[in-house]
């Protein structure tokens, strides 16, 4: 068998592939990297001069190949490399007829626990968001307590909004709701502190990239310092850094993008260099049911995972080009019993798909004018 073609789709916001075969076998696969996914494109573009011909089951192979095939390193690269690795597994799988878990080790689980994506603005909406989680039967919610004009908020107010919509999670979950506290790289260590020490009392998960990630090290030793879990990663590409950031912050949260960290391959790699120092993972996907399928398949062959993150546009209406059986119960999935990923890409929804890109090219500032820290 040998690879034929690789056809692009952009799809919302978002940048997909599909691999063929000779054989008629197709794989899909996405990048995470939303931001420039046209950047992704043209890496895939130089790609396909290598692996047009080449035989689909020499996955780590191509891996390493792409990803040294020049000096240059980032996430535009690593995404193009995961997009790749993740339709080769879905061929992979196809071919032997079982679900990728299946030829990454075998299920550590039956089912993969959810972490909704959630939240509102005041602490009504927050108490609301909470109840309407557990309502649906999640165990956990993920959600930004930084309100709007963040940036130009005296210290102290921005503490107490966050305080307060923190507890009106707590109160809308109760104590059965584990709590996320996602800040997206928003604040400086010298704010990130105060907050997590403010927040302390509502016994959170986890706060999740309390500062930019320009420094791995500075990633590492804010972990250190603060007085809670903390989750860090969605926006690291390789092994490396990952291992670098756990040296030097000790255990905390891991959070690889499965679209974005070097596909199934390099992320089950990430996973057992998070193994290897006590940690856990929870894995990143806010996208599509594509991304969350992948996600899942690692989810379910990993011992170190916890939780998965769950948006309900997998649900909407836009998430109808990705046909596919797996479906939320509740707040799980039950891992999936199709052969290779167990998505395909609805031709008919595919013609119609418009391409609305979310780097909107705004960066965000304060009111004298200089640049916030931003997502």
């Amino acid at each position: 068998m040998k690879i034929e073609d690789i056809a692009s789709y952009f799809i919302g916001g978002g940048y997909v592939i599909r691999i063929r075969t000779d054989s008629g076998l197709t794989g899909v696969g996405q990048t995470a990297c939303w931001g420039y996914p046209e950047a992704v494109h043209q890496i895939v573009e130089r790609f396909k001069d290598y692996l047009v011909g080449q035989d689909p089951f020499r996955i780590e192979h191509h891996w390493q190949y792409l990803y040294r095939m020049s000096p240059f390193r980032g996430s535009a690269l690593s995404g193009a490399v995961s997009a790749v690795d993740i339709a080769l597994w879905d061929i992979k799988g196809k071919h032997f007829g079982v679900p990728i878990w299946e030829l990454l080790g075998g299920n550590c689980r039956d089912r993969v626990r959810l972490h909704l994506l959630g939240g509102g603005g005041t602490p009504e909406a927050m108490y609301e968001s909470a109840r309407n989680a557990a309502t649906e039967g999640f165990t956990a919610l993920k959600f930004d307590p930084l309100p709007g004009g963040y940036q130009d908020m005296a210290l102290d107010r921005m503490i107490r909004t966050a305080r307060d919509l923190v507890a009106a999670a707590r109160d809308g979950g109760g104590p059965d709701m584990d709590l996320i506290v996602e800040v997206h790289r928003k604040l400086t260590p010298l704010t990130a502190m105060p907050l997590a020490n403010a927040l302390t009392e509502f016994n959170l998960y986890f706060i999740e990239d309390p500062i930019q990630i320009d420094s791995i090290m500075a990633q590492g030793e804010i972990a250190r310092r603060i007085g809670i879990p903390v989750g860090n990663g969605e926006r690291l590409n390789t092994i490396w850094e990952f291992q670098e950031l756990l040296a030097h912050g000790g255990p905390q949260y891991v959070r690889p993008d499965v679209a974005l960290a070097g596909g199934l391959t390099h992320c089950k790699k990430i996973a057992a260099i998070a193994e290897a120092h006590h940690c856990a993972v929870v894995t990143h996907n806010f996208l599509t049911p594509l991304i969350t399928a992948a996600s899942v398949h690692l989810d379910t062959c990993i011992p170190n995972f916890v939780t998965q993150e769950y948006s309900m546009g997998d649900e909407s209406e836009a998430g109808r080009v990705y046909r596919t059986n797996i479906r939320r119960e509740g707040g799980y999935i039950p891992i999936p019993r199709d052969p290779g990923l167990g998505v395909e890409l609805d031709d008919e929804s595919l013609a119609g798909a418009a391409f609305s890109p979310m780097n909107t090219a705004n960066t965000l500032l304060r009111s004298d004018g200089s640049v916030a820290n931003s997502v």
